[in-house]
């Protein structure tokens, strides 16, 4: 390298030829050429030596002609292959390219206000539900695509009511609506049928009241949501280590805080924190509605003589005063409220645990009250016109009954 620099310093600025640096330098005067003529500094090439793999490769593009995506596994197996695995899949992957037709992923770039991209995560952590139950329920996950803001709440289900409701909540805490939102064949928003995408009816009126697009992913196209599917994995991988949770309500209010903090960070991919772009995100965003779009679980019904409701998969007491009467039933992800004729006559937190029971002790109190008050309530007695019949009858049918 140094006798290579220094023929070209010779040549270039001292003017010298070729026989000259040669002479000076103690060379041939074909090595000054091959030096002048090169375009790069010299570099050391051994030369290529057979690989044991190079007598199979025949074999081995006759079958990728055929099955393309065949692993290399059962390549060696069809070919006999009993040397080691590492040099057969180096081949492999060299020569599958040749015979599968390329899918590049193109960058995408994000306007202000463009969009958000939403998935469910489920964190690998038992939380505990009360009543002695254990879960792992998933988790709402919104980034937003110009800013990469992440916003996340856990939910009790991946129901369209719960599902909706938290999506709701995390746009009306963002105080803007992205022009579309991009999902997943997540079943409670849509799915491909017929090749063409189809959202459920439920979906259809969140979004028409919102004014915003809901996008489909086809199927097998993960490079669509990347930015969720890798806040997924931030999370998993920097929020959950190390972290214990008592209930629901604790993950969401620790996930809360630190979701401060990952918002605050240096991003990697725009080189920029992103709440430093957040307002000029939020600033492009559609306003939110003037009316909110109705979510969560919704119901009207008579109440029967147990004064209980269900909501997912548990009951909620009632006031037995309106036992018999017609109640509307409201819940969301944090209370569960019934009303009859606008007076409100239950209002319990939600529970997130199954197959439960929630009593008011004021509702089993009047229940109790209302049963012993219609024990000890005086039945008038109910007047009756009851026919009287004539002695004369009874003589005359004993007579009868003698003389047989």
């Amino acid at each position: 390298m140094e006798d290579w620099a220094e023929i070209r310093r010779l040549h270039r600025a001292e003017q010298m030829p070729i026989r000259a640096i040669a002479r000076k330098l103690g060379v041939g005067r074909n090595t000054v050429r091959r030096a002048l003529a090169a375009q790069g500094p010299p570099r050391y090439r051994r030369a290529a030596k057979g690989s044991a793999v190079d007598a199979v490769e025949p074999q081995i593009r006759q079958l990728l002609e055929q099955w393309p995506t065949m692993p290399a596994t059962v390549i060696a197996e069809r070919i006999g292959w009993s040397r080691g695995m590492t040099i057969l899949k180096q081949r492999v992957r060299e020569l599958r390219p040749v015979f599968t037709p390329p899918d590049p992923a193109s960058r995408t770039v994000y306007q202000p206000g463009e969009l958000a991209q939403c998935d469910l995560w489920f964190p690998p952590v038992d939380v505990p539900l009360g009543a002695g139950q254990t879960g792992r329920p998933p988790v709402l996950v919104m980034v937003a695509g110009y800013s990469r803001m992440i916003s996340a709440r856990m939910i009790p289900t991946r129901g369209s009511e719960d599902l909706l409701a938290a999506m709701w909540a995390l746009l009306a805490g963002w105080g803007g609506l992205p022009r579309m939102l991009v999902w997943d064949n997540e079943g409670a928003v849509g799915a491909w049928k017929a090749g063409r995408p189809q959202l459920t009816t439920a979906m259809q009126a969140f979004r028409g009241t919102l004014g915003i697009a809901v996008k489909l992913c086809r199927p097998a196209d993960p490079e669509t949501k990347g930015l969720v599917e890798r806040a997924n994995g931030y999370l998993e991988t920097s929020f959950l280590p190390g972290r214990s949770f008592a209930c629901p309500q604790e993950f969401n209010a620790q996930l809360t805080g630190w979701l401060v903090k990952a918002n605050a960070r240096l991003h990697r991919s725009i080189e920029v924190r992103p709440v430093d772009r957040w307002e000029a995100d939020r600033a492009a965003m559609l306003p939110l509605p003037p009316v909110a779009p109705q979510v969560g679980w919704r119901g009207s019904l008579r109440l029967p003589r147990d004064h209980y409701v269900r909501v997912d998969a548990n009951d909620y007491s009632v006031d037995p005063a309106v036992v018999g009467r017609r109640v509307e039933v409201e819940a969301d992800l944090e209370q569960v409220r019934v009303s009859c004729a606008g007076r409100l006559v239950a209002d319990h937190r939600r529970c997130w645990a199954r197959g439960q029971s929630v009593t008011d002790p004021a509702h089993a109190k009047a229940a109790v009250a209302l049963r012993a008050a219609h024990r000890l309530a005086v039945v008038p007695p109910v007047e009756t016109d009851v026919q009287q019949r004539d002695l004369a009858d009874y003589d005359r049918y004993t007579q009868v009954e003698v003389a047989a």
